[in-house]
């Protein structure tokens, strides 16, 4: 996918010399059939969308069966992390085995296995251009629209965000790099964050007033199942420590600081994307405002 505000001419020549290979991850002979199809052994592997080992198993098989690779780089999660109360969490922290994320952990145990050079990359949260999963967006929504920001727990939690070019650039830099096969790495920014300072940070990422927060008890919240979450991140203090990312690929250091990759997403994503003009659906913070007014 272009990213936003690339023209036609700069998006042909990102492509050029690309060949696409489309397959269903889950169907091993569709896999292995795209793989083989290529006609040559691959280099480098980046699994960035697998969630389970199902989704693992028919793409190493298919790689070894083509003659292996000299690296496999795994898409993780800083969500496999049990909870602490040591912070921040380091490579070091045990798996929670109730993690929606567990089977990364499985997927890891796997690619060791079968003796492949891989690393595996567990980002906290990630934002900037194309982001999936609207974690700013949620907080531009609102700041771009004068709305209140309804905020859980008080808005005292911390936590911590990654710009995807700083992640993709670590991404890169593990390239020939024997230091980081069979490792895994915590990947963020330098900067931790209160629930609170993101919805003040966003809106002065946007030009916008520092907005009204309201404060409500999550547990009282009980949105229907068509409704939006009532907020994007998960309640607890959540953070990680990237000095070994740092240490293992001279040269990496995040190259954006929290409100400079906000404002960057602001007017290079959520702006020229169209989202400041889309309509949102505010079903979730209406039922919280209502429930959070002074009763007469």
């Amino acid at each position: 996918e272009a990213l936003p505000g690339m023209s036609d001419a700069d998006y042909q020549k990102m492509l050029e010399g690309v060949v696409v290979l489309v397959a269903d991850r889950k169907d091993p002979a569709s896999v292995n059939a795209a793989i083989a199809g290529a006609g040559c052994r691959f280099d480098v592997v980046y699994d960035n969308n697998a969630r389970k080992l199902e989704e693992v198993e028919p793409l190493v098989e298919a790689v070894m069966a083509a003659g292996g690779c000299e690296q496999f780089i795994f898409m993780s999660s800083a969500g496999v992390y049990g909870p602490t109360g040591v912070l921040p969490l380091t490579e070091a922290n045990p798996g929670d085995p109730n993690s929606r994320h567990k089977e990364k952990l499985t997927c890891e145990i796997y690619l060791d296995s079968k003796g492949l050079n891989w690393t595996s990359v567990r980002p906290v949260y990630i934002y900037g251009p194309l982001n999936y999963n609207p974690v700013e967006r949620f907080f531009f929504d609102r700041v771009a629209r004068g709305r209140p920001i309804c905020i859980p727990y008080g808005g005292t939690f911390i936590t911590q965000l990654g710009h995807c070019e700083d992640l993709a650039n670590f991404m890169v830099m593990c390239i020939g790099n024997p230091k980081v096969f069979k490792q895994v790495y915590n990947l963020s920014g330098n900067e931790f964050v209160t629930f609170d300072g993101m919805a003040k940070a966003c809106a002065e990422a946007a030009g916008a007033p520092e907005p009204k927060i309201v404060h409500f008890d999550a547990k009282k919240v009980k949105p229907p199942e068509d409704f939006p979450k009532a907020f994007p991140f998960r309640g607890m203090h959540f953070f990680a420590s990237i000095e070994k990312a740092k240490q293992d690929v001279p040269g990496w250091a995040p190259k954006y600081s929290l409100m400079e990759g906000l404002k960057s997403s602001y007017q290079q994503d959520y702006v020229a994307r169209g989202f400041d003009k889309a309509e949102v659906d505010y079903r979730t913070d209406d039922m919280i405002l209502e429930a959070s007014a002074p009763k007469a």
